[in-house]
């Protein structure tokens, strides 16, 4: 099973089932009213096969660092994603952990009103009341000491972080977490990633989120470098008690 994901404590949600699913690399830890594993994994291997389908057709797909064409059709959560990184300048692969997050969340909503599913520290949510999300900055002071308040009782959202010193995002910057909000997760994960790219040191948080608030569908954004802190748009940071 690998590794466990200590920052999934913080996605606790008492009066939902929690587990995780596990397919090749894809690792993800869903909440549903109902344990609903099973269904789970029929659509991460039907997601999962659709991008590796896309890959197969055009390696380009898996390996660019900026946007690509999609010659002919494809399927949604691929059209999604190129269309992710058009918005934020950077490669597909920027946004699956988000797309696939989001697509198996909505797929869950059928069986159950209220639905987190969390892919890498890429989070789609929807939930009946306000929540509070703990950020995990790794060796920044403001680690899970923070958190951001947040809405989606009224649609889905999609919270994605990137991070130079910890989990597996590919970084060109140094920023210890960058959080982004937005009404679709793979848009959220791959403008994370744009915005990372930028913040070479704390000096470039006020840049690096006047690139990011400029993307159309992007609500909020959170930039953490050491113990500077930059946030923008329709969401709260407030400090979280007990340490979590």
């Amino acid at each position: 099973m690998g590794k466990q994901r200590v920052y999934r404590q913080s996605l606790g949600n008492r009066h939902l089932s929690g587990y995780r699913v596990c397919v090749k690399e894809t690792d993800l830890w869903v909440q549903t009213e109902k344990p609903l594993e099973a269904k789970v994994r029929e659509y991460v291997l039907r997601y999962r096969g659709y991008i590796e389908a896309c890959i197969a057709a055009a390696p380009d797909f898996l390996s660019a660092m900026r946007p690509i064409p999609l010659s002919g059709p494809a399927p949604p959560i691929v059209r999604d994603m190129a269309a992710a990184a058009r918005a934020a300048d950077v490669g597909p692969m920027a946004a699956v952990a988000g797309a696939m997050a989001e697509y198996v969340g909505k797929d869950l909503l059928a069986d159950s009103g209220e639905v987190m599913v969390e892919n890498g520290g890429d989070v789609f949510v929807k939930l009946d009341a306000p929540f509070t999300l703990a950020i995990d900055a790794g060796p920044s002071p403001f680690t899970n000491k923070i958190g951001l308040e947040l809405d989606a009782s009224a649609g889905p959202l999609g919270v994605c972080t990137s991070s130079a010193t910890i989990g597996h995002s590919l970084s060109y910057g140094q920023a210890d977490a960058v959080c982004v909000v937005s009404d679709s997760c793979a848009l959220a994960d791959a403008t994370a990633t744009a915005i990372g790219n930028r913040v070479a040191s704390a000096d470039d948080i006020d840049r690096a989120i006047v690139f990011g608030r400029e993307i159309a569908g992007i609500s909020a954004i959170v930039v953490i470098a050491g113990n500077r802190i930059g946030v923008w748009g329709n969401t709260s940071v407030v400090p979280l008690t007990h340490g979590k």
